[in-house]
């Protein structure tokens, strides 16, 4: 392992992207080096990867090392096909790489999303999002 790559220690939590009393994106305002303790101060550019909540991270880790195949992505998540681009179109949208028609699978009907809440493979939260998606 390279001295200059660093594995992130079991105790480090990911930072929040959004201010917990207004809501309204939060900026990164301080870096700083555990090994020598320097620091930088100012407003630093974020990473729209780094909003991402673990579930969404590792859906695009298993996407981007199945080289795009959403087969293998409907397969680790344990959902529908019809879910499983829902799921990633949703990640897209948050990401900023698609808008919000792309999101919602095509031909995926409200009955679909009322099975899939039912079988528990899709949260009554994103299936909200996808039947406002459908209307």
């Amino acid at each position: 392992m390279s001295e200059h790559v660093r594995r992130t220690p079991e105790h480090e939590h990911r930072a929040p992207a959004d201010c917990p009393v207004c809501g309204d994106r939060l900026k990164v305002t301080r870096l700083g080096c555990s090994t020598c303790g320097t620091e930088l101060a100012g407003v630093f550019s974020s990473c729209a990867f780094c909003a991402l909540d673990e579930k969404e991270t590792e859906m695009l880790r298993v996407f981007l090392a199945s080289r795009g195949n959403l087969r293998d992505l409907e397969k680790h998540l344990g959902v529908s096909y019809p879910t499983a681009r829902a799921r990633f179109g949703a990640l897209l949208e948050k990401l900023g790489l698609a808008g919000p028609a792309e999101a919602a699978a095509p031909g995926l009907t409200r009955e679909q999303v009322l099975a899939e809440v039912a079988s528990g493979a899709l949260s009554p939260t994103e299936a909200q999002s996808l039947l406002a998606s459908l209307d």
